[in-house]
């Protein structure tokens, strides 16, 4: 479904991140994702950091068309398509830990929120760090990691996750954030013997499967995932190690 919405709150996050509400009655899961447009920029993915009647999507400034989406105020309109994609299979009364790396933490909002899952919070500085207070009303239990320490732990968030882990009996662990994070997930959930789903990013022209621009091993994250599990992703030679142009060619991870 693809429809006109308008603004109704724009919150900024950080010094490069914002969030947009607007409402959208189309029903969305924890982990889905919509196609964005607005006149003078290219479509674009956006994961929703609200699920609800009242939805949102919260972006970082990170080249044209997201300082495009920037220059929104209250009012204006914005194309939203989907939503798309396989979100979190999410199961209350499971002990959960959802990690969120830099503008990815977004993502995992709706399924903590469901669920009231513990967080992980990564940043590279504190003024990296994105939507803790959110998370801090709906877990009980909010970690922050930044990679120079300005901020709580310092380390990575995989680090942190480890720590937590031998702290707590986890039955799943959800994360969304860069893909060495999530990589590093992967390998820690596997020596810890933890089930984990991960939300992967991959370069999207069309959302619905039928580009192939978001291919890995295979599977189309924009249809097959975004949401894979941690036994999917550890069948994908290609993740952290090879990616996709905005041609589908492969090339060398970031």
């Amino acid at each position: 479904m693809s429809d006109f919405v308008k603004i109704l709150g724009a919150t900024r996050e950080s010094h490069d991140t914002m969030t947009f509400e607007f409402r959208w009655d189309e029903k969305a899961s924890p982990g889905q994702f919509v196609m964005v447009w607005v006149p003078g920029m290219e479509e674009v993915p956006m994961s929703l950091s609200r699920t609800n009647r009242i939805k949102s999507i919260t972006v970082k400034a990170i080249g044209d068309d997201t300082r495009r989406l920037h220059e929104l105020r209250l009012g204006d309109s914005l194309r939203v398509r989907g939503p798309y994609g396989r979100g979190f299979s999410l199961k209350k009364g499971v002990e959960t830990l959802a990690i969120g790396g830099g503008a990815g933490t977004a993502a995992i909002m709706p399924a903590v929120k469901e669920i009231g899952a513990d967080v992980i919070i990564g940043a590279r500085t504190e003024a990296d760090v994105i939507m803790d207070d959110l998370a801090s009303k709906y877990s009980k239990n909010v970690w922050i990691s930044t990679d120079d320490g300005s901020r709580g732990f310092r380390g990575n968030a995989v680090q942190l996750m480890r720590e937590k882990a031998a702290e707590k009996s986890y039955g799943m662990v959800l994360a969304c954030g860069p893909e060495v994070m999530l990589r590093g997930v992967l390998g820690a959930c596997s020596e810890l013997g933890l089930d984990c789903q991960l939300s992967m990013e991959r370069h999207m022209k069309c959302g619905a499967g039928l580009c192939g621009c978001c291919v890995i091993d295979g599977q189309r994250v924009c249809k097959d995932g975004p949401v894979f599990t941690g036994e999917q992703a550890a069948r994908m030679p290609e993740f952290g190690s090879k990616r996709r142009d905005e041609a589908g060619r492969l090339v060398g991870a970031r």
